[in-house]
């Protein structure tokens, strides 16, 4: 079986591990490729190096695109560029679409319509990554940028309720459930089991320290006792949408 070429959509370095790690490691030992578009910070910056070091943990060997965008509120991570949810989202689909005609991905990752739990960066980079879809199967548009092509199916990235529940009395002790971000299974299209992979999950996430450091999110998730991260790395959530008819199997 032909294992289809996937390219994921985020917003900052850190995404493509904390969200999607598993399923771009899985999908790499299977023989397929992998590319990671990231809207944030410039090439060169030190989030970016860190990427790159993840993407190896991973087992990327193809560089991370940079879209080179500012991270909403730190602008060291482009200086002298605006940020990404403020620029022309025009200028952002046609970038987009070229990246999607050049590798011609059957499967687009992003994140689901919250941009799992409600970041303003998350939540562009879904409608970016769903608009750049559309549009590059469409011949009209974007001529210069290339032939046209349809991605099969996107997959939208979520966190379930179950992985919030675990975490809730830890995390988040004084927020109402009822505040808080998770998908219920009938909402969830696919969990992925990426447990043979939670390893590599882990040091890609490792990867990325500044954030690590900066984020006590982070920081609380990753020192959480072994066999509780490894339950909550081992799956991955997905919403999926098929652009074309029998979409495409992640």
């Amino acid at each position: 079986m032909t294992v289809p070429r996937l390219m994921c959509v985020h917003a900052h370095p850190d995404d493509e591990s904390l969200w999607t790690g598993g399923t771009i490691a899985r999908h790499v030992e299977r023989g397929g490729d992998v590319s990671v578009v990231t809207a944030t910070w410039a090439t060169g910056t030190s989030r970016h190096r860190e990427l790159c070091n993840a993407l190896k943990e991973l087992g990327v060997s193809r560089d991370p695109i940079m879209l080179g965008y500012a991270d909403d509120g730190v602008p060291v991570s482009a200086p002298g560029i605006g940020k990404f949810c403020d620029v022309s989202f025009d200028s952002e689909v046609r970038m987009l679409v070229g990246h999607i005609r050049r590798l011609r991905p059957e499967v687009l990752i992003t994140y689901d319509p919250v941009g799992i739990y409600g970041h303003r960066d998350h939540v562009h980079a879904h409608r970016l990554a769903l608009a750049a879809a559309d549009a590059a199967g469409a011949a009209m548009l974007h001529r210069s940028t290339g032939p046209a092509w349809r991605v099969r199916s996107v997959y939208m990235s979520t966190i379930a309720d179950w992985m919030v529940e675990d975490v809730a009395d830890d995390f988040f002790p004084t927020i109402s459930r009822y505040a808080l971000p998770g998908t219920p299974p009938s909402d969830i299209d696919l969990e992925l089991d990426v447990s043979a992979w939670v390893k590599r999950k882990a040091a890609a996430v490792a990867a990325h320290r500044s954030e690590v450091e900066r984020s006590q999110m982070i920081a609380k998730l990753m020192a959480l006792p072994t066999q509780r991260l490894d339950r909550l790395f081992g799956t991955e959530c997905y919403i999926r949408r098929d652009l074309v008819h029998g979409g495409c199997e992640l």
